[in-house]
């Protein structure tokens, strides 16, 4: 990106001392664009604006640059997918461990960079964003599986290589990808990475194995490392590539760390597992007693692998990969306000200034804040169920308005969705979704998971119910605004999901309505409708929720549908009015089809798979809490 002049640049910053003082700013003559969250930050004398996409999209260019000393450029990060982590399986000879997933590919062209690739000119048009997801975590018997590839226009990051499982008969080998996955003993040769090629080279190989006595699994590459071999008690994640693109040169953010291996059969020898790389990587499993941690959404993350089993008759599956992430950015020359705090992605609307948190973080007021600010904090929605599953509940919903008065450090936590459940038989279940705080006490509570057909008590209580699981007479759905919310900080956050009934799962609450009850044995109703942001949030440049009904945006915490044997599955978040999906939720599955996961920062919860045949419930959306104020 060419600099300003240094005589427009004084202009330019005596100007802007002037006018911060006063709280308001000219308007932009850089790039018009819309697309994903706005962050508009100062680097030095230049005046950047971010678009930030955790969920696809489009990023569309509407008019280039009047101020000839702004170039019609714009600066990208795209990173992919991780990979899932390698799985332990029941009878193993020698009880190996699996390798971590490899971190999703990292391609960058932000000037400075160490991985910066050549300029890239924008005209105005649309520009399409795909944002990878992460690959499961491997279960018994399963094939690694890698991330998803992030997309920006001709730049294509590699989803990360999944890692190597254990004691499977032949045991699945690591994987290459934008990094590649870790080994195991069985599957000794790690993944590579920057496969296929790029220059800069977007990832590292995993961490091998020699094979001679086990130990921990091989840790999954990351972007500015390989992984470690998994001999020994090693076997850490290779670290991630740190960037400041999406929040400012005062909040860099690293990306793309590799997945530890899990943790070998011997804890005497072997007492830890392999730690996760920085930027997202994912814990190894420790020995039989937990899985292999998953990588964090939008890093692209690689999961950890699974850990060995003592005695044989165990099994462990690997973590998840994190889903990656695009940011695109742009100089302009003048904002048009002022931000008095600091914290998340920040943009002006309304009259107000934003401050919108995608992963959790920090809204630092100084002494001089003192403002009334509004907010709104969605915890991450729940997993569904398989086999006629029953839908996520949607992620609590708070909003509402409270003082506050500098200096403060208030922390900010978004809550990750729930896990779907995979695989098939009786008595299975998804997760509950992550509480998302602004402070305290002001925490939604996450969704409610949705359960199969052979769960015992029913859907799961949460910020919104899960919907329960269907079979015989079915089963009961969980309770919503649970715990309740205190008076005073905006509740209540949900309600109720659906029971089920004749083999149809019932569907998850959302923010809005109750999840509908299944219908017999031909429909399984419709989640929970969600509700719509208040206008303060609704920027139209800068997008955050999901569609609606009357083809509205802005929508989130809609809850996920459930699955079906015969008939007809609902659809997320669309409660009676029908259509969709809507405000996040995740679809239904048919008979044999798995059931789609929640939006990303929207607190929607994922809908159940059908049967038989549908083996992957959808998973929950990950929150978000957004902050306004008078600018």
């Amino acid at each position: 990106m060419a600099p300003l002049t240094s005589g427009i640049a004084h202009l330019i910053t005596t100007f802007f001392s002037e006018k911060q003082r006063r709280g308001v700013l000219a308007v932009s003559q850089g790039l018009t664009a819309t697309g994903g969250v706005i962050s508009d930050y100062t680097s030095g004398p230049a005046i950047y604006r971010a678009h930030v996409f955790t969920s696809s999209g489009t990023f569309s260019v509407s008019a280039l640059a009047t101020d000839p000393t702004i170039p019609n450029n714009v600066e990208y990060l795209v990173v992919a997918g991780g990979g899932g982590g390698g799985g332990s399986y029941p009878g193993a000879s020698y009880h190996g461990a699996g390798g971590g997933g490899g971190a999703g590919g990292f391609r960058t062209n932000v000037s400075g960079h160490p991985l910066a690739g050549s300029a890239f000119p924008v005209s105005v048009g649309p520009y399409t964003v795909t944002v990878g997801a992460g690959g499961a975590g491997k279960n018994p018997g399963a094939a690694s599986v890698n991330g998803s590839p992030s997309v920006f226009s001709t730049i294509t990051s590699t989803g990360g290589g999944g890692g190597a499982g254990s004691a499977s008969s032949p045991a699945p080998s690591a994987q290459p990808g934008g990094s590649g996955g870790g080994s195991s003993r069985e599957a000794t040769t790690a993944g590579s990475g920057n496969s296929p090629p790029t220059s800069p080279s977007q990832g590292n190989p995993g961490g091998g194995q020699s094979g001679n006595g086990g130990g921990n699994g091989g840790g999954g590459g990351g972007a500015g490392a390989t992984g470690e071999t998994g001999d020994g008690s090693q076997g850490s994640g290779g670290t991630g590539s740190a960037i400041s693109i999406a929040y400012g040169p005062t909040s860099p953010v690293t990306y793309a760390g590799g997945g530890g291996g899990g943790q070998g059969g011997n804890p005497a020898r072997y007492p830890t597992s392999g730690a996760g790389g920085s930027g997202g990587g994912g814990t190894g499993g420790v020995l039989e007693t937990n899985p292999g941690s998953a990588g964090t959404y939008a890093t692209g993350g690689g999961g950890g692998g699974g850990s060995a089993t003592s005695s044989g008759p165990a099994s462990t599956t690997g973590g998840s990969g994190g889903s990656g992430i695009v940011v695109v950015r742009y100089q302009i020359s003048q904002v048009t306000a002022t931000a008095k705090a600091t914290g998340g992605a920040i943009s002006f609307f309304g009259g107000k200034t934003i401050h919108t948190f995608l992963t959790s973080g920090t809204f630092t007021a100084p002494g001089t804040f003192n403002e009334t600010v509004e907010y709104v904090v969605i915890a991450g929605g729940g997993g569904a169920g398989s086999d006629q599953g029953g839908g996520g509940g949607a992620g609590g919903y708070l909003t509402t308005t409270t003082p506050i008065n500098g200096p403060q450090a208030i922390s900010i936590q978004v809550g990750a969705g729930g896990a779907g459940q995979i695989g098939s038989g009786p008595g299975g279940s998804g997760s509950q979704g992550t509480p998302s705080y602004f402070g305290t006490p002001i925490t939604a509570a996450g969704g409610g998971f949705g359960v199969n057909y052979g769960y015992p008590t029913g859907g799961n209580p949460g910020g919104s119910g899960g919907g329960g699981g269907g079979g015989g007479l079915g089963a009961p759905a969980g309770t919503g605004n649970t715990p309740p919310a205190p008076a005073g900080i905006g509740g209540p956050q949900g309600n109720p999901g659906g029971a089920a009934a004749n083999n149809v799962g019932g569907s998850g609450g959302g923010a809005g309505g109750a999840g509908q009850n299944s219908s017999g044995a031909t429909f399984s109703g419709n989640g929970g409708i969600g509700v719509q942001l208040p206008a303060t949030f609704r920027n139209p440049t800068s997008r955050v929720g999901a569609s609606g009904p009357g083809g509205g945006n802005y929508w989130v915490a809609g809850g996920g549908s459930g699955g079906v044997t015969t008939g007809t599955a609902g659809t997320g978040g669309s409660g009676p009015v029908g259509g969709g999906p809507y405000a996040g939720g995740g679809n239904g599955g048919g008979p044999g089809s798995n059931g789609t996961s929640g939006t990303t920062n929207t607190g929607g919860g994922g809908g159940g798979s059908g049967y038989p045949g549908g083996t992957t419930a959808g998973s929950g959306g990950s929150g978000i809490v957004i902050i306004a104020y008078p600018s």
